[in-house]
């Protein structure tokens, strides 16, 4: 056993004793702890990535086909249309007579006056919209009621819903209150009702006809030929009566001009870039698996994933292959052009895709299928359908686990407490004895000195 001498500090002693007392335990707890709390991110980054596929998989398979369709119009400078997955291939012909537009009128010769109360009325179409208390509206508190003050209360007002906005333009000296209608068409055509507005000088003035800086109206569209078609006459200027088909007309035509013909048909490039996501997708997920069960490369400095030895999640990452790399046949995955490497990942050849199409439009819907409940088919429900397994919050895989290793977690958290308690018992222990031992020392030193003194050589 080795002799302590004098210089030495008890604390710093009883530090090191305790440490070494609860090291082993505590080299153990600490590799536990580490291994428990990368399992709890991996299983989270794992359910995450799993809910985003499913996500992604519902939104490309929820419509009726993966086919896209295109709508365009044959003058673009007219409108512009687009196509849903709901959308027939066809051709219409359409004459935009005149386009939708918002009223917008200005009331001249406002002044400052004086704040007298009462009430403004806001109509639309020659209907009661909202009323302004015109006795609040004067924000500063004081005798007079500015334009300025007016606008901001026909803006403020909760019941206005934001149907028109008001604000003041000053020409050539002249103040003018400004109202914008939010909507377009003729039902939103503004007036005001100026029988209850208090001050006369500001009643007059508000009661003269504005000046209509822009008309509102209809927009009128004929189905076909101007006169001799069908006409469409609505406030909007998006128009749905094609099914499936979204139009947006922004210009309207002269008198004996053509109509536009607008196309609907088959969107290729669309297609093949729902195909794309639906590839790049499922390889954003696999690959999230396939770095969980990399079995890690020391030589390379690669650190093995976190459930590199976890038959479970192998097994996730096998089904998913397999799943793909069992349908053949015509038309398989392989003949649109979607393939599967050595590893399971897929790639996409879109001309192989296209010239597919060609041949078998409706192979693809049928092969790929919908994850949709209660319509769940193809390859996207045989995949949403395992993979619900996992992610199901009631009884799913990941579920358990998380649950499972927060009770480890918890256990590990108790067992941490229990050893910080020995640590500090040992500390405690060991710091009394050697303060103790130094004391003692420290005596029989002082008593050695006092001896070599009274007996020591006087010579």
């Amino acid at each position: 056993m080795a002799t302590i001498g004098n210089n030495y500090d008890p604390a710093t002693t009883a530090a090191g004793l305790a440490t070494n007392y609860t090291s082993a335990r505590q080299s153990i707890l600490t590799a536990q702890t580490k291994q428990a709390s990368s399992a709890a991110a991996a299983l989270t980054s794992l359910r995450s990535a799993i809910s985003g596929y499913q996500s992604s998989l519902l939104s490309l398979t929820s419509g009726k086909t993966m086919l896209s369709q295109a709508a365009t119009f044959s003058n673009t400078a007219v409108g512009s249309a687009s196509a849903g997955v709901n959308a027939t291939a066809g051709s219409y012909s359409f004459f935009v007579e005149r386009i939708a537009t918002a009223n917008q009128v200005s009331y001249a010769g406002l002044a400052d006056s004086a704040a007298d109360g009462g009430n403004l009325g806001i109509e639309f179409g020659g209907a009661p919209g909202f009323t302004v208390n015109l006795a609040t509206a004067n924000s500063d508190g004081n005798a007079t009621l500015t334009p300025r003050e007016m606008a901001a209360a026909i803006n403020a007002e909760p019941t206005n819903n934001g149907r028109v906005s008001a604000s003041i333009v000053t020409v050539n000296g002249v103040t003018q209150l400004m109202l914008t209608s939010k909507t377009t068409g003729a039902a939103g055509n503004i007036s005001i009702n100026t029988a209850a507005v208090g001050n006369a000088g500001l009643k007059a003035a508000l009661s003269a006809p504005p000046t209509q800086v822009t008309t509102g109206q209809d927009a009128l569209v004929w189905l076909g030929a101007q006169g001799t078609g069908t006409p469409i006459a609505q406030a909007s200027n998006v128009f749905t009566n094609v099914d499936g088909v979204t139009m947006t007309f922004t210009k309207a035509q002269a008198p004996g001009d053509a109509p536009v013909t607008l196309t609907v048909a088959s969107d290729n490039a669309g297609t093949v870039a729902k195909v794309q996501k639906f590839v790049d997708d499922y390889n954003k997920l696999k690959a999230v698996i396939d770095a969980m069960v990399a079995p890690g490369d020391p030589s390379k400095g690669a650190t093995p994933g976190a459930f590199a030895n976890d038959g479970g999640v192998r097994v996730l990452q096998g089904r998913m292959v397999s799943m793909l790399r069992g349908v053949n046949g015509a038309d398989s995955l392989a003949a649109y052009g979607i393939v599967a490497t050595r590893e399971g990942s897929l790639s996409l050849n879109a001309t192989r895709l296209t010239s597919q199409l060609a041949v078998s439009p409706k192979g693809l819907d049928t092969l790929i299928g919908s994850s949709v409940n209660g319509s769940s088919s193809g390859i996207a429900g045989s995949l949403d359908s395992y993979l619900k397994e996992w992610s199901s919050s009631t009884d799913g895989q990941l579920k358990q686990r998380l649950e499972q290793n927060t009770k480890l977690q918890t256990s590990l958290t108790k067992r941490q407490d229990q050893l910080d308690k020995q640590y500090d018992s040992a500390y405690k222990r060991y710091l009394t004895q050697f303060t103790q031992l130094q004391t003692l020392q420290s005596r029989m030193a002082s008593n050695t000195s006092m001896f070599d003194a009274l007996f020591g050589d006087k010579s």
